[in-house]
């Protein structure tokens, strides 16, 4: 039997007993609470994230939140039931605005990288483009080698800063950090244009 919010109908646990058992560590209180709310606060997230696996992400959280710190919930100041759905609510919101981090990062960096000039040399200005790509080669060479890994498997590989620093084995943040100052070294090197009298052959 479906409810008006969309989630199945069970019979649900007394608040305050549930409350008493999740606080001496009954599994089986957690497994009632989950029977009977389960839907609701997947349904709750999935209204606010727009995205099934985050709202099963955001029910994993709630429950783990309600069993590992029970007290949080107070029988006298409301149901459980309220509870679980503004508990639910925040963290969907959470789940976004960390979404909407991310995203920002992404294309802050694809900016950055998109700014680097392209090492291959086209058809015309061939000397100008040699030129642009030795000077690349170059300023990577001078970068700093714990830079260079990220910015190499940034700008060559197509890799994000996150999936960098997975594969070196550092903190995002660290991953992060190395990309930006190694593209505004990059940057600022390669702002200049080529020195004529090296086109000149002097």
């Amino acid at each position: 039997m479906e409810s008006t919010d969309g989630t199945t109908s069970v019979q649900q646990p007394a608040d305050a007993e549930l409350h008493r058992r999740l606080v001496y560590g009954d599994e089986s209180a957690l497994a009632e609470a989950y029977g009977a709310y389960g839907g609701l606060v997947r349904a709750v997230a999935m209204r606010v994230t727009r995205s099934r696996a985050a709202a099963e992400d955001v029910a994993q959280e709630v429950f783990a939140q309600l069993w590992s710190r029970p007290y949080a919930f107070e029988p006298r100041r409301g149901s459980l039931r309220t509870w679980l759905s503004v508990l639910a609510h925040r963290r969907a919101v959470d789940w976004v605005r960390g979404e909407a981090r991310h995203r920002k990062d992404v294309r802050a960096d694809d900016l950055a990288l998109h700014g680097i000039p392209d090492a291959s040399p086209g058809p015309a200005e061939a000397v100008v483009d040699r030129e642009r790509s030795l000077q690349l080669h170059t300023a990577l060479a001078e970068l700093p080698q714990p830079q260079r890994e990220v910015v190499h498997l940034a700008y060559f590989a197509g890799r994000t800063y996150r999936q960098a620093a997975v594969e070196l084995g550092i903190p995002e943040g660290t991953a992060k950090t190395r990309l930006r100052t190694a593209l505004r070294t990059l940057a600022e090197t390669l702002a200049d244009p080529p020195d004529p009298a090296w086109e000149g052959g002097a």
